[in-house]
């Protein structure tokens, strides 16, 4: 392996919640479909919040996938980083147990932060208990994807097609 930057794809949200729970979807997806080397690792955040420090600590490259609020069409897929971080509902006291920004605040005071991108998605619905996503998000799934593989790549990553 030529690169060995640690990189996390991580997709948080609350599944219970439809459109809120498209990260952690959209990432189960991905291990369906695609092999990663060593360097790459997938992760199911949820709602974790604070106990995603350990692991995010680990990482040189953080890519989140999450429900964002941009107040565009539902659907809209973003690249977020720096301070456009805080649109994402995993950077917010949302729904979240812990918001993303302070956890990656803790990993600075320690020394060890890893870079962070959000691939975040405007929601229909993150209000109802709704297991599937709404179908106008499922329908974005395929463009998401190539948003995160992209980004991957673009941080040394690869991937292969299952």
């Amino acid at each position: 392996m030529g690169d060995t930057r640690k990189i996390l794809i991580l997709g948080v949200g609350n599944i219970l919640y439809s459109d809120e729970g498209l990260g952690v979807r959209v990432v189960e997806e991905l291990e369906r479909e695609y092999e990663f080397p060593e360097n790459v690792e997938l992760m199911d955040g949820g709602t974790l919040g604070g106990k995603l420090m350990g692991p995010m600590m680990e990482q040189d490259q953080l890519i989140v996938v999450d429900a964002v609020l941009m107040d565009g069409a539902p659907g809209d897929v973003y690249r977020l980083e720096g301070e456009d971080l805080r649109a994402s509902l995993a950077f917010r006291n949302s729904l979240h147990d812990t918001d993303l920004l302070d956890t990656l605040m803790q990993c600075e005071l320690i020394g060890r932060r890893p870079e962070a991108v959000v691939i975040g998605v405007e929601p229909e619905n993150y209000q109802d208990l709704a297991i599937d996503v709404t179908p106008t998000i499922r329908a974005k799934f395929p463009e998401i994807k190539q948003k995160i593989l992209e980004e991957l790549a673009r941080h040394g990553g690869s991937y292969t097609a299952r």
